[in-house]
């Protein structure tokens, strides 16, 4: 049964996943874990100063952050998204596993699952890496909970930003399509061979041609 972290993995790239998978290699690397570990100090770093901010691995100036983190403290769900019901927390669905950063309490509505983003924002809405994985906490939450998630949240905390995630029609089809493509990979999947490829650990091993190696060697 396949991670949540292996579907986000496999809507970035699934060949990525096939070689993160032969490395058995699928962990946040430490520079992620501490962006991301940000999301569980909102409170404190809401009134922080320059010197504390600019030591932290955030994305923008201290001053941007401090503005970032007023704007997100006028959220109704500030409060829970500062002290989530549970952390890390596990949940196996009928199609995937894997923990939740952080499970929000809904009140009289459902629960709030929270996926945490080490990177940054595209201008409006989520990527889709994050999309899936969102999609994918929420319905094994449904299904563990025997009730509807109709929502997530996903959290950038190196840049104070919080997105909601609705499970539309289309957001679910994505996850549908990425879960079929994980669980029919018996080899490695074809090349992406586009800018994705020129950040990713597994280029070597992959022998795609990035647009810096395609420099150096005149094509």
């Amino acid at each position: 049964m396949p991670t949540f972290s292996d579907l986000s993995r496999a809507a970035y790239c699934p060949r990525q996943l096939y070689y993160a998978r032969t490395d058995d290699d699928r962990g946040p690397p430490p520079e992620a874990e501490a962006r991301q570990a940000l999301a569980f100090q909102y409170d404190d770093l809401r009134t922080a100063d320059d010197e504390t901010l600019a030591e932290l691995p955030i994305n923008c100036s201290p001053t941007a952050y401090r503005e970032a983190l007023g704007e997100l403290s006028s959220r109704v769900d500030w409060k829970a998204l500062c002290n989530p019901v549970e952390r890390d927390y596990f949940v196996e669905g009928k199609d995937c596993h894997g923990r939740i950063h952080k499970l929000l309490a809904g009140g009289s509505e459902p629960p709030v699952p929270t996926v945490i983003s080490p990177g940054t924002p595209p201008e409006n809405g989520v990527w889709e890496p994050q999309s899936v994985r969102a999609v994918a906490a929420a319905n094994a939450l449904a299904w563990e909970r025997e009730q509807e998630i109709p929502r997530a949240l996903v959290e950038y905390p190196a840049v104070g930003i919080v997105r909601e995630v609705e499970l539309t029609c289309r957001r679910t089809a994505d996850y549908r399509r990425v879960l079929r493509t994980v669980r029919s990979m018996d080899g490695p999947p074809p090349r992406v061979n586009d800018n994705r490829c020129e950040s990713c650990d597994y280029r070597t091993e992959c022998g795609v041609k990035t647009r810096s190696l395609k420099s150096l060697l005149g094509l």
